[in-house]
Order: C-alpha cells, then structure tokens, then sequence
C-alpha cells in the first residue's frame, strides 16, 4: 500500500522522525538527524523535503510531467525534480532587481549552470530537461504554458506585502493545467492572527490569511488544501531560536522575527 500524500502543514519537530523527511533528507545527501550541537537551518532541509513529498506523493515526479519553479535561487530542486524524468522550467529574479544581501548569500541564480547539481543526474539529463528564464514574481505576465505543477520554497513573503504574496499565489494558478497542483512553502506567523509584518521585506502570513487565500482561489475554480496549523509541542518546537540565529541553544525549527515566533509551512493549491 503507497503512502498517503503529504497533508500541508505546518513545520514542527516530529516531521524530521518521519520516514518521508527521512527518506528525502537522505536523498538530498543532508543527515537526517536534529541535535543542539549542529547549527543547521532545519527549517530549509524540511521545506525542500516537504515540497518533494508533496510532489512525489501526487504522482507529479514521473517522466512527461512539467514543472515550474519560482525564486529557485541554486537550491538542489530542479536538478533533483529533473532527475525523475520532469521537464523544468526554473526562475529566479532578474540580476539587475537583486538585493545584495541575496547576491551575497549566493541565494540567487542568473543562469542554468548555477542550477546544475551533478549529484543527482548527469549533465545531459539535466540539459535536456532544465531550462533557465529570469522572472519577477510581482509580473508574471510574460509567462505562459501549462504546467502539471508549479513550486516555490519561502519565496512568496518576500514580494513586499501580504497582498503580492496572494496576488502572486493567485495568478500563478492560471499556468497550471486542469487538475494541476501548486505546491509552495512561507513563513507562518504562530503568535498571532492578528498583528503581524504586513508590509516588509519579510511579512508573515497568518491562519486568517490562507482561510482568506482559499475564498480567493474559489472564484478562479482553484482550492487550498486543507492546513494542518499544528504547531507542536515538542522541546524543539518551544525552544525557538533568538535573534541573532545560531548564537544560542534554540533549534532552528522555529524562530523569534521581530517579536514573532514563526515557522516554515507547507501549502498546496489545486486547479479544477
């Protein structure tokens, strides 16, 4: 009996015991395990994984499928994605429209080449399959096609607002094909539904925000998957980690933005 697909939902501590995180962590060539002694940014290992599961688990990581990937940066997934027969078209923002805290950080990427992992397939694969194309995810009218699915791993709450996120979230369903899937992950605010960082460089969406997102999505014959907000109440789940991240005893599964403690959370969309 196969697995059942992975339910969105919130990031928390007992995911990384579960066979799927496992299974793709160990893919990914990344240790499974989570201790106070490594300094890790858990939370993107499980967003990478998570957003593969989703995938996989909808039977969307087989030959002939088509994908679209958004703020890809160089993270291992269109190498990895391309890997199981997928074409892919990856994206990221044009250079000229980079901060430097991205250009400096190496999360940006301007070409196909930054986006080769050869660890999971050879190059020819890879050239086959993967195409590169720069795009601004606040205008993605000069995207067209239709995609069995389409991904993005916390990119969305960086566009400026709450609002150009679910702008971004709702305009990108039309380059789905009929029964298509967005599977994305954002930062998830879990003090608060109410106050929250609306307009900054980093917002912070909110249980109310995704009811909102879905009433959205309705109108367009698209839906959200139900979202498991279970926070978690393991050690690792309270202990977050404080402002300046890594200096303290926190795991970075969740953490302290600006007075927020918030996580990482798994949403997928469908199309009708």
């Amino acid at each position: 009996m196969e697995d059942p697909a992975l339910k969105p939902t919130v990031c928390r501590y007992e995911h990384f015991e579960a066979p799927w995180y496992r299974r793709w962590a160990n893919h990914l060539g990344i240790d499974p395990s989570v201790s106070i002694q490594r300094q890790v940014a858990y939370r993107k290992v499980w967003e990478w994984a998570a957003i593969l599961e989703a995938l996989n688990s909808r039977d969307m990581l087989a030959p002939q499928r088509r994908g679209l990937g958004f703020a890809v940066g160089r993270e291992p997934l269109p190498s990895v994605i391309a890997s199981f027969g997928c074409e892919v078209v990856a994206t990221d923002l044009m250079p000229d429209l980079v901060g430097d805290e991205w250009a400096k950080t190496g999360q940006h990427s301007a070409s196909l080449e930054e986006l080769y992992h050869g660890q999971y397939l050879p190059r020819e694969q890879f050239d086959r399959l993967v195409q590169f194309q720069p795009v601004d995810m606040n205008d993605l009218s000069p995207l067209n096609g239709q995609y069995d699915f389409i991904w993005s791993s916390c990119a969305f709450e960086h566009l400026g607002s709450l609002e150009a996120g679910l702008h971004f979230f709702e305009e990108s369903m039309r380059l789905l094909k009929p029964g298509g899937i967005a599977v994305h992950t954002t930062e998830i605010n879990i003090t608060s539904n109410d106050d929250t960082f609306e307009t900054t460089h980093n917002v912070l969406y909110r249980k109310c925000d995704m009811e909102k997102l879905d009433y959205r999505l309705r109108k367009i014959r698209c839906g959200l998957e139900p979202i498991d907000f279970n926070a978690g109440t393991h050690a690792f789940d309270l202990n977050y980690d404080p402002e300046p991240y890594f200096s303290g005893s926190g795991i970075h599964i969740k953490l302290s933005l600006g007075g927020y403690i918030c996580t990482s959370m798994l949403v997928v969309g469908r199309k009708g």
